[in-house]
């Protein structure tokens, strides 16, 4: 696929661009351009804003708030979001839970939960991985048993990201014990106030907290939060998993790490000159950006071959655009790092001794937790391990 923009194109994201910059907060935009993390609060106030223009979902149908638009005017709304520093809609809504809601779900529960999923009225989390289910996720034990209107839940999920600002987690659960693992896992949503649901918090070893353990003791789900049919719950979430891994490449996100670097290593004194002056630096800075371009164009043709493999049926392709993407990423962070040198060890607990650190470069508080975070972009959304098996079996045929 041609990567370069017809004028229409062009006029589309240049009206994106203005639209972010004239409706979204400056101040919540100039925060994110400095290296900075977006709070719950801000997160959900762009998504309303997104969403009462009809930007929140985009590639939702329409009759849920979707546009009728291009793949490659799906990718440039994804792209000019993250180059104008505005935080992305909720990726557990408008990428995971929502789409298997529209494909899948029933009209009661379409008309249910897709409104508040895109205006962030409701917040959700995903419950996939366990303790000892993870990168093999259909190991999972969590179960869930009939009785009359309800399904009992018992079990635990690991790794919840941001489970402590979510309403609802949307599972995977073991139906039927009896058949291949596979085969026997359903796909519930589960209301995270119930009786017998608790949150527990997983401290990061810097300190923050972004991902949770949660625990399900005799958990009373109506059975009609029960997504498409019972034990087909492995397809749906193979559904999801490829929606994600798509989007998880991140180019617009590896893009503006990019900028940064650029505009931080202009700044920055090598050997008493700017540190982009040094060509083995510039040498990987332009690797980054050429191998940054050839993702983006892969993913404009995986985009352009959606919807070739009917509903339910990911393209394995995708699985490439994960794992470069995600090596890429960590890429970044590790150069930002570099370019901040001995700032990027300074810490929040330290922000006010400017004998140490003076002045902190922008963003050099969050430039080494963002690196130690971004470690797990090889292994979330299926480790590049299983996805190199994916490969191997769909693509190479092995």
């Amino acid at each position: 696929m041609d990567i370069a923009l017809s004028k229409e194109d062009r006029a589309f994201a240049e009206k994106l661009r203005g639209f972010f910059a004239e409706e979204v907060p400056a101040d919540i935009r100039a925060r994110l351009a400095r290296g900075e993390h977006p709070t719950k609060d801000e997160v959900v106030t762009c998504q309303r804003i997104l969403n009462a223009h009809g930007l929140a979902v985009p590639h939702w149908p329409v009759e849920w708030g979707g546009q009728n638009w291009t793949p490659l005017q799906r990718h440039l709304w994804s792209e000019e979001i993250a180059l104008a520093h505005v935080p992305m809609p909720i990726s557990f809504n408008t990428a995971m839970v929502g789409p298997v809601i529209a494909n899948f779900g029933t009209d009661a529960q379409k008309q249910r939960f897709l409104p508040p999923t895109a205006n962030a009225d409701i917040w959700w989390c995903q419950g996939f991985s366990e303790p000892n289910a993870g990168s093999d996720l259909a190991a999972l034990k969590t179960s869930a048993v009939r009785d009359g209107a309800h399904y009992v839940v018992n079990g635990q999920k690991i790794w919840t990201t941001l489970a402590q600002y979510a309403d609802w987690i949307f599972c995977l659960v073991r139906t039927d014990p009896t058949v291949k693992k596979q085969q026997g896992i359903s796909f519930l949503l589960v209301d995270l106030s119930a009786p017998g649901v608790t949150v527990r918090p997983i401290r990061l070893i810097d300190g923050s907290h972004e991902v949770n353990e949660v625990f399900f003791d005799n958990v009373r789900v109506p059975a009609d939060q029960l997504v498409g049919e019972e034990n087909r719950g492995w397809d749906y979430a193979k559904f999801l998993l490829g929606n994600e891994r798509t989007g998880v490449a991140g180019v617009g996100l590896i893009k503006t790490r990019i900028a940064r670097i650029k505009r931080l290593a202009g700044q920055a004194a090598a050997h008493g000159r700017p540190l982009v002056d040094d060509p083995l630096f510039r040498a990987r800075l332009t690797r980054l950006e050429v191998e940054t371009t050839a993702l983006e164009m892969s993913v404009l043709r995986v985009l352009a071959r959606e919807g070739r493999v009917g509903p339910g049926k990911p393209d394995p392709v995708s699985s490439v655009l994960k794992i470069k993407g995600s090596e890429l990423q960590q890429e970044a962070t590790e150069l930002l790092v570099h370019v901040l040198g001995p700032a990027a060890l300074a810490y929040r607990e330290t922000a006010d001794m400017p004998d140490r650190f003076a002045p902190l470069p922008e963003g050099a508080l969050d430039a080494l937790p963002t690196y130690f975070n971004w470690r797990k972009a090889s292994i979330y959304s299926g480790s590049n391990e299983i996805q190199r098996g994916i490969i191997a079996k769909a693509i190479l045929k092995f």
